[in-house]
């Protein structure tokens, strides 16, 4: 299994959104989803077992590691297949990083105490087999419940994407209520991007703690999206948003939007031209998307 180099402890790592805006600038904002659903493994002709995990994933990681700029493994989908499907995700993810990609594992983690601590070091300690750029986690325990998280990602250098305003029907219920003990009467998603402002607060070119924010929400013009930092924006492709889309969405917090992209890519395998063909296609829209 490839490793990536150890860092000096005293050297910290540059910060999370520092390396973010600068590898979307390099290589494109997108955000390719690695998601091995079994639907999926069976169109590549693919097995729904470990072999068939390895043969997706190892073909996606070839193809694109180069050249896109995120990667979001979903880690359920390597999970399911026990400590041979995880670690298939730890090499995937040490190689992706070896190849100058960044890697939010997509775990949506949420517990208090330490709990919550074990989880931050799970992915986000160097050294940990599973050590990611970022992480996606759940804040419905209470935003300061992340605490844990929120302060290994500063000693880490690496970053959080919290769940804020989903494009799941169902997230409406607990995102989008409003907050009877808020003198604002400021929604729940609304009271976290606010927190992520403020852990923000500061940081150029932007920080390193985001929101999950769904390209599909259509105008999102009553909340405050300007967090001064990346917004992770599932829904593209697959779930019916474009690229075109983005700006009528996230308004002048455009720049910072992270798409992501699963089956959109995912679907043109196993044909690695093919791949990277839509790949760039989708970088490219984004790019004329959010700079027009």
């Amino acid at each position: 299994m490839n490793q990536s180099t150890p860092q000096s402890p005293q050297t910290p790592r540059e910060p999370f959104g520092a390396r973010l805006r600068r590898a979307m600038d390099a290589r494109g904002p997108l955000c390719v989803g690695i998601d091995p659903h079994a639907s999926l493994l069976s169109s590549w002709g693919l097995g729904d077992d470990v072999a068939g995990l390895e043969g997706f994933t190892r073909t996606v990681v070839d193809a694109l590691a180069d050249r896109v700029a995120v990667f979001k493994p979903q880690s359920a989908f390597f999970e399911r297949f026990g400590s041979r499907g995880i670690a298939v995700l730890e090499r995937a993810i040490a190689d992706l990083r070896d190849a100058g990609a960044l890697v939010v594992m997509d775990a949506k983690r949420g517990d208090i105490g330490s709990t919550m601590a074990a989880y931050a070091e799970t992915y986000l300690r160097e050294g940990a087999p599973l050590f990611s750029d970022a992480l996606t986690v759940s804040p419905y325990l209470g935003y300061g419940s992340l605490k844990p998280a929120v302060d290994l990602a500063r000693e880490t250098g690496t970053g959080l994407f919290v769940l804020a305003l989903t494009s799941n029907p169902e997230g409406a219920e607990v995102q989008r209520a409003v907050r009877t003990d808020d003198p604002a009467g400021r929604t729940i998603g609304a009271t976290m991007l606010a927190h992520l402002a403020r852990d923000n607060a500061d940081e150029t070119p932007m920080g390193s703690f985001g929101a999950v924010v769904g390209a599909t929400l259509g105008d999102l013009s009553s909340y405050d999206l300007d967090i001064n930092g990346p917004l992770l924006a599932p829904g593209i492709g697959a779930q019916g948003a474009t690229p075109a889309d983005l700006p009528a969405v996230f308004g002048e917090a455009v720049r910072n939007v992270v798409p992501n992209v699963s089956r959109g890519v995912l679907r043109h395998g196993p044909d690695a031209a093919a791949l990277r063909e839509a790949a760039e296609r989708y970088a490219d829209e984004v790019r004329v998307a959010v700079t027009a």
